[in-house]
């Protein structure tokens, strides 16, 4: 499976520039052979705005999703796709997973509101849930989901081969994403791959991360795509070395089952 992460600069509230630019650079991943396109949180309006400006872009999102949903078609890559969304009265930080053939298999939003966003948006469901694709049984989390050890773990546990993490990632923060994103690669012996928007305060260095905890590919921290190849089938060799799901006491799941 080839995976591309499009660590792009969101310029703020330059909604149809930052779409733009997306697309361009989806359209370069694609013609490259990409199987999977995963763009970073909040990269359609920029993270650091007010009420008003997120509404703004969630009126944006049928037009987006359109495009998306026939790029996906068009060159059968499977996309996913972090925007701000709006259910009733509350504002999330979402994302929407768009198949090969343009249908929405997953809509998640994120479930940890990090400081300053707390003011903004509402939390979502704290249900972690890997679902199938056409690239193998996956996972999706945002940011600061990937943080805490227990949302990876049931991912994994519910069989999820390779979680995808968008993020807005700040530059105080770098030492952090290279710590937590190989740890719940090793921990819980999957891939890991995070998505990093570039400039805006966020520290770039989008990377894919091997069951091992082993940086297989890393951007810097300029506008840019990181393709890599990723063998799901070395999950089962390192899984033999190192047995941390086999033995793992299911008592210790959230839930106790």
């Amino acid at each position: 499976m080839k995976v591309s992460l499009i660590q792009i600069h969101s310029v703020p509230t330059m909604i149809e520039d930052n779409v733009q630019r997306g697309i361009d650079m989806f359209r370069q991943a694609a013609d490259e052979g990409a199987d999977v396109v995963v763009f970073p949180e909040l990269w359609t309006c920029g993270y650091y705005l007010e009420t008003f400006d997120f509404l703004a872009a969630i009126r944006e999102n049928s037009r987006i999703m359109e495009r998306f949903c026939e790029l996906a078609r068009k060159t059968g890559t499977l996309i996913i796709l972090p925007l701000p969304q709006q259910i009733g009265e509350d504002i999330y930080i979402g994302l929407y997973v768009i198949e090969r053939d343009g249908r929405i298999i997953k809509n998640y939003q994120k479930s940890f509101l990090w400081g300053r966003e707390q003011n903004y948006f509402s939390p979502g469901p704290r249900e972690y849930r890997a679902f199938d694709s056409s690239v193998g049984r996956i996972g999706v989390l945002i940011c600061y989901d990937i943080e805490f050890p227990e949302p990876s773990r049931l991912l994994a546990l519910d069989g999820a081969r390779m979680i995808f993490v968008p993020s807005v990632w700040s530059i105080p923060a770098f030492d952090r994403w290279n710590i937590q994103l190989p740890a719940r690669a090793l921990d819980n012996t999957v891939f890991i791959s995070g998505i990093n928007n570039s400039g805006e305060g966020a520290c770039g260095h989008s990377k894919v991360i091997s069951p091992s905890g082993r940086t297989i590919a890393e951007a810097d921290d300029g506008e840019c795509i990181v393709t890599c190849e990723v063998d799901l089938g070395e999950i089962e060799s390192v899984r033999e070395r190192i047995p941390y799901l086999k033995e793992y006491d299911m008592k210790l799941k959230p839930g106790g089952r």
